[in-house]
This record gives C-alpha cells, structure tokens and sequence, in this order.
C-alpha cells in the first residue's frame, strides 16, 4: 500500500496543476480552435514583443479559478505550452531565446524560424491588431470570455495587461513588416517598456 501513495500524491499533483489551467480540455473546445481573422494587413512590433511581452509568459502570475488563487506561468505545461499545453490556439515555447536583432545573420527569413517567433506569431494569432479590447491575448486572462485557466489580470490596470494592450494597440506602420525599426519607439530611450 505504500507503494501506491507516491502515485497517488503524483497524481493529484498533476491534476491539480492542470486544473489551475483549465488542464484536459474541460471546456469541450475543438483542437483546432480558430482566432479571429485580421483584416488590417498590418503587424504587430516584433522587437516590443520580444522584450516586453514575451517575458509575461514565463512570470510566475496569480491565477484564481473559481476562488481558489494559486500560481502558475502561461508556458507552463497543462497551460499553454507548445508540447504539453491544452490551452487552446495560444501555443507558446517557454525556453524561447530572445533573439539578437543587431546580428546582419538574423535576417528576417532566420528569425521567422525561430523559437522566439513561433511564440510571437501565435500570440499575435490572438489579437486584433489595434484592438486590444477585442483580443483574446487580453479577453481571455481578465475573464471577458470563458478561459478554462481562470482570471490571470484582474482588470486592464494590471502592469502586464497594460504592456500586452500597448503591443497590440500600436501596429507597424502600414506596408512595413513585424521587425520595423518604427518598433523602437515603443521603448524608452533606456530600453525599458512603455506601455502607455
């Protein structure tokens, strides 16, 4: 009977751990869930999203599901991690290396294969572009629509909501593309993360 105790507290550990993320799908959601469609043609900065909101990702954040507050990050597995996620059409790589901008070798064609872009294109997947209040990227973590892992920002004041709604709020010029220099202006002479 000892034997079975360690298996048994593994167990519980694991189903607790996935249902602070709405873990197994418990919203019946189709695996091939669709984001909405963008119609601006425009992107989303590349350089902001590498600095100022992927980094969100990997926060230990406070998440409260139905009262009960724990902790866990976006990339984690059970949530949104790309191999072991269940979190729906938001697929993030955790151990994503930021990428060196400043290296003629990362050409846009190179970064675009990247760890760090997969996680960019995907969250991009779930915005509208200008439209911060009409993106799942925000909907979603403040509970505007159903989201199995529970109330991540508990209002648009949150400092992480604040960053996520200024990336989205602010698109690259059009006909420029996601690594348009015009994306330095969404940080501080210092290199620190405006996000109003």
């Amino acid at each position: 009977m000892t034997k079975k105790r360690p298996a048994a507290i593994a167990s519980l550990a694991a189903a607790a751990l996935l249902a602070s993320c709405g873990g197994g799908n418990p919203l019946s959601n189709p695996d091939s869930i669709q984001n909405p469609g963008q119609t601006t043609g425009q992107k989303l900065s590349f350089i902001y999203f590498q600095k100022c909101v992927n980094p969100i990702y990997s926060l230990q954040l406070q998440v409260n599901q139905n009262g009960v507050t724990t902790t866990n990050t976006c990339a984690s597995g059970g949530c949104h991690d790309t191999n072991t996620g269940t979190g729906g059409a938001l697929r993030l790589i955790g151990s994503a290396p930021a990428v060196d901008l400043s290296n003629p070798a990362n050409t846009p064609e190179v970064v675009r294969t990247s760890d760090m872009y997969k996680n960019f294109y995907s969250s991009q997947g779930a915005t509208v572009i200008g439209a911060p209040g009409e993106s799942r990227l925000l909907e979603k973590p403040m509970l505007q629509v159903l989201h199995g892992g529970g109330q991540i920002f508990f209002d648009a004041n949150d400092p992480n909501a604040k960053r996520i709604s200024f990336w989205i709020s602010r698109p690259m010029p059009q006909g420029q593309d996601e690594f348009s220099i015009a994306g330095n202006s969404m940080l501080a002479a210092n290199g620190d993360c405006l996000d109003q």
